[in-house]
């Protein structure tokens, strides 16, 4: 198997039901190959975060499997593989209270001790590769000292994403990064996103709203409606008839993009936009 074709990420029949019966994820069956950046699409409660949660052990699937480069998730493997995965989060998940570096310093905390951890000693390679990160994303020298509380929304996600890369992930996982910022700002993260994995051969996993976006920037679109996978497809596959298919439920076995139709401009925006 070529590496192109090599699978990262593979979910066989996973499924999630929450303790109130609620099915999150329904037999969901994906393979993500090695690099792939694939945008998670769907309405509100599809199960793009649960899906996502489930790729990095957060959420214990009720039935089915997953694994990370061959290797599947379990209690005993589950230390090892999250190692290899990095989050970045609608919200930041920065400490607003400490410095731009320490929050990015905090991305190599899975491999040093607690005591340093504690003590924030960390070794001069790692304090190089942080103003190496912070450089790629943008920030200068001078936001170093800076508390991450005091950065601007698109500030305070590239901190996030250089945080993320400290470790060298196979996998970065990101949900709605992006859903709080401005359009512009949106490009410009996703991009920058895009071209630091790609540097590193990293698979992106990453759930929007946007659809102009996900169209931009996906190599790959999952379309997630109801915990289940209904569409699977190249950026350019995903067409107005598709979408309108995904956010207004229709059946997506008997309606042809011909029966679908366009979806209007203003609903088309609407949902393009949803935050």
């Amino acid at each position: 198997m070529s590496k192109q074709t090599e699978t990262m990420i593979s979910l066989s029949q996973v499924g999630k039901r929450w303790p109130d019966g609620t099915e999150a994820l329904k037999q969901v069956d994906l393979k993500i190959p090695k690099g792939e950046f694939c945008i998670l699409l769907g309405p509100s409660g599809a199960g793009k975060s649960t899906l996502l949660r489930a790729m990095n052990g957060l959420v214990q699937p009720t039935q089915g499997s997953v694994s990370i480069d061959g290797i599947e998730m379990n209690a005993k493997s589950l230390t090892k593989i999250r190692h290899r995965i990095a989050m970045i989060h609608q919200h930041f998940n920065l400490s607003n209270r400490a410095s731009v570096a320490t929050n990015v310093l905090a991305g190599t905390l899975p491999s040093v001790s607690l005591l340093r951890a504690l003590t924030g000693w960390f070794t001069p390679q790692q304090r190089e590769k942080a103003c190496h990160y912070l450089a790629h994303v943008g920030l200068s020298p001078d936001h170093l000292r800076r508390r991450a509380g005091d950065l601007s929304g698109g500030q305070q996600q590239r901190v996030g994403i250089a945080r993320a890369f400290m470790m060298d992930p196979a996998v970065v996982l990101a949900d709605e990064p992006v859903a709080s910022l401005d359009p512009k700002i949106s490009r410009d993260i996703l991009s920058l996103l895009r071209d630091t994995a790609r540097e590193l051969g990293a698979t992106v996993v990453c759930s929007l709203h946007q659809v102009d976006l996900a169209r931009e920037f996906g190599d790959r679109i999952i379309g997630m409606r109801d915990g289940a996978m209904v569409f699977d497809g190249r950026a350019e596959e995903f067409t107005d008839a598709r979408l309108h298919q995904l956010y207004h439920g229709a059946d997506w076995e008997d309606e042809d993009e011909e029966e679908a139709g366009e979806v209007p401009e203003l609903e088309l925006q609407t949902v393009g936009g949803m935050a």
